[in-house]
């Protein structure tokens, strides 16, 4: 389940209704591609969180998900729903927007990819 609803998503990207299952797709890479990035996974709300949590699944770590965290994975979504294919920038594949790395950094734990 993402920490993100697919209406918040479609919202930001101004996508219209017949997009909807494109979005979630891109949406679940994105939020993916941020967990990744931090090492930990994110959640919607606490009790999402504390399922994930006595299931198992959780991982070290776990967060809710904050400002900056929304703002990174939409800004990730973005990206990938307006380029739909690789970007060479500089000489080399860009894997994720720079605002997004900038704001999720500083809740970023060990050092990963």
């Amino acid at each position: 389940m993402n920490a993100i609803s697919t209406d918040e998503a479609i919202q930001h990207l101004r996508a219209e209704e017949d997009d909807r299952a494109h979005v979630e797709l891109l949406l679940a890479a994105a939020e993916d591609s941020a967990a990744q990035f931090l090492n930990r996974r994110f959640y919607a709300n606490a009790a999402a969180l504390d399922a994930a949590v006595l299931n198992g699944s959780a991982g070290l770590k776990p967060i809710l998900i904050n400002p900056s965290i929304r703002a990174a994975c939409l800004l990730i979504l973005g990206d990938l729903y307006s380029n739909r294919e690789d970007e060479l920038v500089g000489g080399e594949f860009s894997s994720m927007p720079a605002g997004s790395r900038s704001l999720l950094t500083p809740y970023r734990i060990g050092w990963g990819i």
